[in-house]
């Protein structure tokens, strides 16, 4: 009965794997749009200051 011990922390791991990947794709789809637009303000003043 022991050795299910080791398969039982590899499958907690996994599913913690599993949900931070689930919240990371949630959080792309739910601010992706928003950090692009701020990365491309960021590059346009970059840009402008350089001239």
């Amino acid at each position: 009965m022991l050795k299910n011990r080791k398969g039982q922390g590899m499958v907690e791991y996994i599913l913690i794997i599993v949900l931070a990947v689930i919240v990371v794709i949630a959080g792309v789809k739910l601010f992706g749009k928003n950090v692009k637009q701020m990365f491309s303000n960021a590059n346009e003043t970059i840009e402008t200051e350089a001239m």
